[in-house]
């Protein structure tokens, strides 16, 4: 199976260049093509000579993604459904804010992480992705715009979709310096939001990138016991350990770190947790932002509730009371599958119906 060159930073590329005796600048050139010309066959590469075209047909790919189903929601979000080369099946969202469109990018082909209440979690990590594929999600709905005609481009990443980053963390920091930089995609660093569900270790490595890439927390909980209780990873990574690794990654990055808290009715919704998360944050609140998130309800997980209006309002209250900088999550796609995950599953479920 060839490799996605897409999964090539300029520097890789302009090595591999340079022992198949081409020339430096072809790197820029082909990039070019790749990111602001965005070709899908190398063939279309007009200033490059035979030769080269001959080695890169030979050595890479340029598509290993096949849309398998698109759904379009009303507010505009988008949700694809993507083939890999090997049948495996991932999701990608479109979403339009007013400051932009971002793109939520899948990571693993499902996930070991477990949390109780996601979909993303409802089928075992099959494998990593490569960096290819995590950057070619972008190209391929950024294509979808060009044809549609409206000179609109991605202009922010969030990676939030299925799997855990930090799990798949070269292939992430590849992916992450390919779309940031200046003759790729150009997509701001600030721009970036990568999403982790705790892994301590590498929130400390994530600092020591001394990156300009935003990181979000998935906390969900402010104590131990109610957090492994919904999120077993917290045995490996408690609470304890996790503060110490933000307080690492603060102190290194001076950059505001989004808390991310799923509302679960009558589980992590009261006002009494409200003030446990206040006073667990105290000390940093200058430097975190909670992101609070109405529940997406799965059918695989009926046991788990969206939290009424009212419980989500009094627990924004007594955050905003403490001191503690704090949002609501405007909900997009609601009436297609909305939760991460969910499309997948069900897709998988259909195949396998087909195939009985």
């Amino acid at each position: 199976m060839k490799q996605s060159i897409y999964g090539l930073t300029i520097d890789q590329l302009t090595e591999w260049l340079l022992e198949q005796g081409q020339k430096k600048y072809r790197a820029e050139q082909i990039w070019d093509w790749l990111y602001r010309k965005r070709v899908t066959n190398f063939s279309d590469m007009k200033n490059i000579n035979k030769e080269c075209l001959q080695l890169l047909e030979e050595h890479f790919t340029i598509q290993t993604l096949k849309q398998s189903v698109k759904q379009e929601s009303a507010d505009g979000t988008i949700k694809f459904l993507f083939e890999m080369q090997d049948g495996n099946l991932i999701e990608t969202v479109l979403m339009s804010f007013p400051y932009g469109l971002s793109v939520c990018v899948t990571t693993q082909v499902g996930c070991n992480i477990g949390c109780s209440f996601c979909a993303s979690g409802l089928l075992r990590k099959n494998r990593d992705l490569n960096s290819g594929e995590i950057v070619e999600q972008i190209m391929k709905v950024q294509q979808h715009l060009d044809e549609k005609g409206n000179d609109e481009r991605v202009s922010h990443i969030v990676v939030m979709g299925i799997g855990e980053p930090f799990d798949n963390y070269h292939n992430l920091m590849s992916f992450l310096r390919v779309v940031n930089h200046p003759k790729g995609l150009a997509i701001g660093a600030r721009h970036i939001t990568v999403s982790t569900s705790g892994l301590a270790h590498k929130i400390r490595d994530f600092a020591d990138e001394n990156l300009q890439v935003n990181l979000a927390l998935s906390l969900h909980a402010p104590n131990d016991e109610l957090r492994t209780q919904i999120m077993k990873i917290n045995k490996a990574f408690p609470i304890e350990k996790l503060m110490a690794a933000l307080d690492y990654y603060l102190e290194r990055n001076n950059r505001r770190v989004t808390i991310e808290y799923i509302l679960l009715k009558d589980v992590n919704d009261h006002v009494e947790e409200a003030k446990q998360l206040a006073k667990l944050l105290q000390d940093k609140r200058h430097l975190t932002y909670v992101n609070l998130i109405p529940y997406n309800p799965v059918n695989e997980h009926i046991q788990y509730e969206r939290s009424e209006h009212k419980d989500i309002m009094a627990f924004y209250d007594t955050l905003k009371k403490n001191g503690i900088q704090c949002g609501v999550r405007h909900e997009q796609g609601a009436d297609i599958d909305a939760a991460c995950g969910q499309l997948r599953s069900k897709q998988i479920k259909k195949n396998q119906a087909r195939a009985i």
